[in-house]
């Protein structure tokens, strides 16, 4: 059914609209094509059953998503029905005149970078009562009478994220990460690098053969203590296990390498302001002293980021603690062989959640409408441990082996499985009026190779920064620069430099940087003699030919071609 019969269905008649209700699921990133994830296959073969009574009773196809193929941009298209040079979100971080570069002037996933309303804003102006669960654009809250729960990194309420604590070893790892460990590169640290030292002030009765070491863990304004030992029969004097504690004292958790611990409630602050929580230890790996890592869950759920705040109590007495997505952005859990596990986890531990949130949500407030996302499918496609071995585009996927593609294969399908029965889930909870709609925002294609944009820039002069010794960040020289690429496709130019705040610049000095730059890239080719860029847009053309906002681009917007993805780096 097209989405403008949907519409008039719930608000074109008045009599008609008191009884039509709408479940709209809408998780991120699924990969739907008739040739390698054909998924409308797979649901008449029987694997996606919920999937194929919806097509036996309805009406699919496949949609083109808008550029950027980007979670914010088309979430905001497909929630206000505008394109982006009409609901202006052209990017996750956006930056405008009057702004430095160095931070985000606009957030494409807050509710307030769209200039025009969204669905649930219309709805409810029909006298609807909605539910928003985990919906990029959906925060700050722009509905009164139904529900909202967390929304997707809208800056908005305490939106608490999971951190790794990591050995330190010889600083290479650490080095090698770099700003990649910060939240969209400029938001807190997703990574955190420790030095193990020799235990001390413990109380606790535990036999070590190894001589036990600790850490420090402490966020949100919770601080807890990393214990580690050798409990090994062999007589090793490896370690191989972590104690947790906040007071060296009460052992909260006591785990091994690929374990995890219960939840533990937690009282953390967000601002000044004290909550009460939940965090869940995990061990990724526990190698040896140098080599380790922790994973640090928490709670996803609390009164600061639903609306309104009592519905957080209300879902964590009957469901637990939420788990709202696997992984971070950037991903943290690309790194070492063990993390795969470490995903697989706790991506069950998601889709455990939002399964059993669907019908919590119709049994607590009875809402007409339903907006829901779940994020998992676009973690797992655009991690390094799938998409590679599945898709024959895939530089690992001739490099496998037929068991290892095999294996990687059945933990996608797996997952398209679990979607499939969430599903089920919302069709239990309809009736007959009842409109479910199941789509995407966008897809996933194989990326082989990573153009670092920015050392291209540098090479020629445009761009000056340094490289800090021990954290890997590059620093840069905004004044003496006359040309960054910022995420996720924006060139920012000005031949006086870029230093202060950023103004569009003009004349002739501008045009022949402009010139200069298109010309640069033009003539980047890989290894084969192919090039990466399928376009270089001027902005002042960006609305005609990307269907983009001139507001809210960089003076030139580049666009790939296939197997190609830009990447912000900068290392030499």
């Amino acid at each position: 059914m097209g989405s403008s019969n949907i519409w008039k269905k719930l608000v074109g008649n008045e009599e008609a609209s008191d009884q039509v209700k709408l479940y709209w699921f809408i998780p991120d990133g699924v990969r739907a094509e008739p040739d390698i994830f054909t998924i409308f296959e797979w649901a008449k073969k029987g694997e996606l059953p919920h999937l194929k009574t919806m097509m036996e009773n309805g009406a699919y196809g496949y949609s083109i998503p808008v550029f950027p193929s980007h979670t914010p941009v088309n979430f905001a298209t497909l929630l206000s029905g505008a394109m982006p040079k009409s609901h202006g979100v052209a990017d996750g971080p956006m930056h405008t005149e009057g702004h430095p570069l160095d931070t985000v002037s606009v957030g494409g996933f807050r509710s307030v970078a769209r200039k025009i309303p969204a669905v649930w804003s219309i709805l409810e102006d029909q006298k609807k009562k909605v539910a928003v669960i985990s919906t990029p654009g959906s925060t700050p809250p722009e509905i009164e009478n139904g529900i909202v729960i967390r929304g997707r990194w809208g800056g908005w309420g305490a939106d608490l994220h999971a951190v790794n604590y990591e050995s330190q070893g010889d600083g290479s790892r650490q080095f090698e990460q770099g700003k990649r460990t910060k939240l969209f590169t400029l938001g807190p640290r997703l990574a955190k690098f420790v030095k193990p030292v020799p235990a001390r002030e413990w109380k606790i009765n535990i036999e070590s053969k190894a001589p036990p070491l600790e850490f420090e863990i402490s966020d949100w304004g919770e601080r807890f203590y990393a214990y580690l030992y050798g409990k090994n029969p062999s007589g090793s004097e490896d370690y191989n296990r972590i104690i947790f504690s906040r007071d060296k004292q009460e052992i909260l958790t006591d785990i091994s390498s690929g374990e995890w611990g219960d939840w533990i409630d937690a009282q953390l602050k967000f601002g000044e302001v004290s909550f009460s929580s939940h965090v869940r230890f995990h061990i990724i790996k526990l190698k040896n002293k140098e080599d380790f890592k922790v994973r640090v869950l928490y709670d996803n759920l609390n009164r600061f980021i639903t609306s309104p705040p009592e519905v957080a109590g209300e879902l964590d007495s009957s469901l637990g603690p939420m788990v709202d997505f696997v992984d971070n952005f950037p991903p943290q859990l690309i790194h070492d062989i063990e993390d795969r596990k470490t995903f697989l986890d706790e991506m069950g531990f998601s889709f455990d959640w939002h399964m059993r949130v669907i019908g919590e949500i119709a049994r607590l407030y009875h809402p007409d409408v339903v907006l829901h996302n779940v994020y998992n499918p676009n973690q797992m496609l655009t991690s390094r441990w799938w998409l590679q071995y599945v898709d024959p585009k895939g530089n690992a996927y001739h490099q496998a082996l037929p068991r290892e593609r095999e294996e990687r294969y059945s933990e996608v399908l797996s997952m398209y499985k679990k979607l499939d029965s969430m599903l089920g889930e919302i069709m239990k909870t309809a009736d007959q009026k009842t409109l479910i709609v199941f789509s995407s925002d966008h897809g996933v294609h194989v990326l082989n190779k990573s153009v670092r944009v920015n050392n291209i820039l540098a090479k020629n002069g445009l761009l000056k920064f340094s490289i800090d010794q021990l954290t890997g960040e590059p620093i840069v020289d905004w004044a003496n620069s006359q040309a960054v690429f910022l995420q996720m496709d924006g060139i920012y130019l000005d031949p006086k430099g870029l230093g202060g705040k950023w103004y569009r610049a003009k004349g002739e000095a501008y045009d022949q940087l402009r010139t200069r730059v298109i010309d640069i890239l033009s003539q980047v080719k890989d290894e084969e003699g192919k090039s990466p860029f399928g376009a270089i847009t001027k902005w002042e053309d960006v609305d005609a030919v990307l269907g983009l906002p001139k507001d809210r681009v960089g003076d030139l917007v580049i666009s790939n071609n296939p197997g190609y993805g830009w990447s912000e780096d900068m290392s030499h």
